[in-house]
């Protein structure tokens, strides 16, 4: 039986405080390092979402010694176990790819698997970078997807340098950068070409020097050096991702929206959620560690035309906002998110016209055909929490809207229908 929940609008004006998770893309970084790192590491502020527990699971399941206290865990890093195993990274696509690169480095093999949708998605720069590089790589017999085994033969040689496109997904990259202090010789990467989701690249190499790593981010090469890691504290930001959603509601309707401890925030591409409302109309402030967004239902909602390469988590909170403005918005650079958690971009244009809205779909993104009141209507969310996130927004400008499946939301924000209880009402309806 499929779920669905009903989603209005709470509200005639937005008045709201949204207290967000943790970044789980800090979060999984700050594991998968602290489980390398040589001696105890304490993470503050975790969130409590399925892909944070997918990894925090697996490092469990190898060995790892792992404590948790409420958004604080302990950790004693540096060996990775010493047995053949097989760890489930759920439907965590960061997850499966840091899982793999930490695995590599273990003399027994390690095979990483997931759920059904995860294993279609793609590992083959990931996997060819690997066994480039000397470690023992078994792959499906098509060569793409998981299940997957890797460990560190005995005797060999292990490379210190690689070469990938710049367009692949910066988890790819992302994985191999953390693996490098533990690599006899550090660890070089080229990368051909222009580079999308950046930011995410930056975040891995500060993570990393957090836990004593030295990392040099070039345009066209990282150079990590060998020396492994020293156990830390390190404290997990707000998720700007997740911000996302309450910010493009109040693009949408205006009203005023506070966000604590945003501002102490610093590592996150997605930031850039805050320039995008600017663009729109939205007024943005800061009152001591936390953001206030603003925006005067009174004013005209401003089209855009931006490239979302770097930013490209925050493509449907965005591409929502944009059926408010007055006038025509194009998103690109993002042709890369048809093989996320869902067709980020066929998924999310077809489940918005579903309540109305206007979307043209591109190889490289999306034109929304703004100014139009959204309508009634029910969406699926295609496995993906950011889809149902999303889609929930249309609640702004419609009556109500039903989301199926809404746990998906569990992935990185499982208390979202709660946090957003100032800006949208929810009830269970029959499927």
């Amino acid at each position: 039986m499929t779920t669905i929940t009903r989603v209005r609008r709470a509200g005639s004006s937005i008045d709201a405080v949204v207290t967000l998770p943790g970044s789980k893309s800090s979060a999984n970084r700050a594991l998968v390092i602290a489980a390398l790192a040589d001696g105890e590491s304490t993470l503050v502020g975790v969130p409590m979402s399925d892909d944070v527990d997918a990894c925090r699971d697996a490092l469990i399941a190898m060995g790892v010694p792992v404590s948790v206290d409420n958004d604080t865990v302990l950790l004693h890093g540096g060996d990775l176990g010493s047995r053949p195993l097989t760890v489930d990274a759920r439907l965590a696509g960061t997850t499966s790819r840091f899982l793999i690169a930490a695995g590599s480095l273990r003399s027994a093999p390690l095979t990483v698997t997931g759920d059904g949708p995860l294993r279609s998605r793609p590992m083959t720069p990931l996997l060819d970078a690997l066994t480039h590089l000397g470690f023992r790589v078994t792959r499906l017999d098509d060569g793409l997807g998981l299940p997957v085994t890797v460990s560190w033969p005995d005797n060999a040689d292990i490379g210190d340098s690689v070469r990938l496109p710049g367009d692949v997904s910066s988890q790819f990259i992302s994985a191999l950068m953390m693996i490098g202090p533990r690599l006899p010789n550090g660890l070089s990467i080229r990368l051909d070409g222009p580079k999308v989701s950046e930011p995410y690249i930056r975040m891995t190499a500060s993570v990393m020097a957090s836990f004593g790593a030295h990392v040099e981010v070039n345009d066209d090469k990282v150079v990590v050096g060998p020396g492994g890691y020293s156990g830390s504290r390190f404290v997990i930001e707000p998720d700007f991702s997740s911000a996302a959603f309450p910010v493009a509601a109040v693009v949408m309707v205006g009203g005023r929206l506070r966000l604590p401890n945003l501002a102490s925030a610093s590592l996150q591409g997605d930031s850039r959620i805050l320039e995008l409302a600017q663009m729109m109309g939205a007024t943005v402030d800061v009152d001591g560690v936390d953001i206030i967004v603003s925006r005067d239902s009174d004013t005209e909602v401003a089209a855009i035309d931006v490239d979302m390469s770097d930013c490209s988590d925050l493509v449907p909170a965005v591409a929502m906002m944009c059926t408010a403005a007055a006038g025509t918005s194009s998103i690109s650079g993002v042709g890369f998110i048809r093989h996320k958690e869902s067709d980020r971009l066929g998924d999310l244009a077809s489940e918005m016209s579903e309540i109305g809205a206007r979307v043209d779909v591109l190889a490289d993104g999306l034109v929304i055909h703004g100014g139009d009141a959204l309508g009634v209507g029910r969406c699926d969310t295609h496995h993906d929490h950011r889809l149902a996130m999303a889609l929930s927004l249309g609640a702004m400008t419609a009556d109500h809207v039903d989301i199926c499946e809404p746990d998906v939301v569990s992935k990185s924000w499982p208390t979202y229908w709660g946090a957003m209880v100032d800006i949208i009402s929810t009830e269970s309806v029959a499927s």
